[in-house]
C-alpha cells in the first residue's frame, strides 16, 4: 500500500498546483490513499464546503486540518457530518465540533488517521496530547495508524514521534509550511517527518504576500493575511507499506508555475 500526505495547501494557487500534479503523481506513485492538510483551502485561512469538493474531486481522499480550521464558522457543520471526510485535531476543547480521530477502510486494511495540535507557541490552542492520543490508542483496532501533528516547534514533534514510536503507523508534521529534510523511520518502525511543508507559493511567508509583514515583522503593525501569487511549491510524502508496516518514506517535491 501506497499513502501520500500533501502538505498544507494554500489558497487558489495551492488548489490549482494540486489540480495540475496530484493525478499524475497518484499514477506514477501507484497511490492508494491521498491525506493532505486543508486547513488554508479558502483564501489562506479556513475551509470551505465548495474548496473542500474542489479538491476530493481530483484525488484528495481525506483531509487533517489544525489552528485555522475554526476560521470560517460557515464550515463548522460539516465538522460533524460523518460524510464530510475532515478531522480536526482531537486535543482541543470537546464541545467544538468534529472528530480528532477516524478509521477509514483501504484495500481490506482499517486505517487509523488521527489529527493532534501542539502546544508550544501555539497559543494555548490544544489540551494536553499525551493525553488524547493515549484515550484513542487505547481502543484502536486499526492495522494502520497515521498521525498529523499540526505543530510549531520540530523539537515538540520529535519528542511525541518518539513517544509513539511501534505504537502508530507514522507521524507527519504540519503547520510551520517548510518541508523538512528528516524523514526516516525510527528503531520501533514508525516513520517521521518533522514537517511535509506545504503546497503554496514559494515567494511569501507561509504561502502570504510578504509586503504587509515588512512592517508587521519591524514595526508591531497589523497585517492582513493575503495569499502570495507565482511559482507554487508542491510538498508531500509518500509512505509506503507492506502488508501494516512501513517500509519507506520518501519526500516528493514539484515546483508548478501559477
Amino acid at each position: 500500500m501506497n499513502i501520500l500526505f500533501v502538505g498544507d495547501i494554500v489558497g487558489r494557487p495551492g488548489r490549482n498546483a494540486v489540480k495540475a500534479l496530484l493525478p499524475d503523481i497518484i499514477r506514477e506513485n501507484n497511490v492508494d490513499f491521498t491525506i493532505a492538510n486543508g486547513e488554508n483551502l479558502a483564501s489562506g485561512i479556513g475551509m470551505t464546503y465548495e474548496k473542500y469538493r474542489e479538491m476530493t474531486e481530483v484525488g484528495i481522499d481525506y483531509f487533517t486540518t489544525g489552528n485555522h480550521i475554526w476560521a470560517k464558522k460557515e464550515f463548522w457543520p460539516y465538522l460533524d457530518d460523518t460524510a464530510i471526510n475532515v478531522i480536526r485535531p482531537a486535543n482541543v476543547d470537546p464541545t467544538l465540533p468534529g472528530r480528532g480521530s477516524v478509521i477509514i477502510e483501504v484495500k481490506e486494511k482499517k486505517l487509523q488517521l488521527i489529527n493532534l495540535i501542539g502546544q508550544a507557541f501555539m497559543h494555548d490552542v490544544g489540551t494536553n496530547y499525551f493525553d488524547a492520543i493515549d484515550e484513542i490508542l487505547k481502543n484502536s483496532e486499526a492495522d494502520i495508524r497515521i498521525v498529523d501533528f499540526h505543530a510549531e516547534a520540530t523539537s515538540e514533534k520529535a519528542i511525541l514521534a518518539y513517544y509513539l514510536d511501534g505504537k502508530i503507523s507514522g507521524l507527519i508534521g504540519t503547520h510551520t509550511h517548510v518541508q523538512t529534510a528528516d524523514e526516516r523511520i525510527l528503531p520501533n518502525g514508525t516513520a517521521f517527518q518533522s514537517d511535509v511543508g506545504m503546497t503554496g507559493p514559494i515567494n511569501s511567508s507561509l504561502g502570504a504576500k510578504l509586503e504587509p509583514y515588512f512592517g508587521a515583522a519591524r514595526y508591531g503593525q497589523a497585517a492582513k493575511y493575503e495569499v502570495a501569487s507565482g511559482p507554487v511549491t508542491f510538498n508531500s510524502t509518500l509512505l509506503t507499506f507492506d502488508g501494516n508496516k512501513v517500509t519507506d518514506i520518501n519526500r516528493i517535491h514539484q515546483i508548478f508555475n501559477n
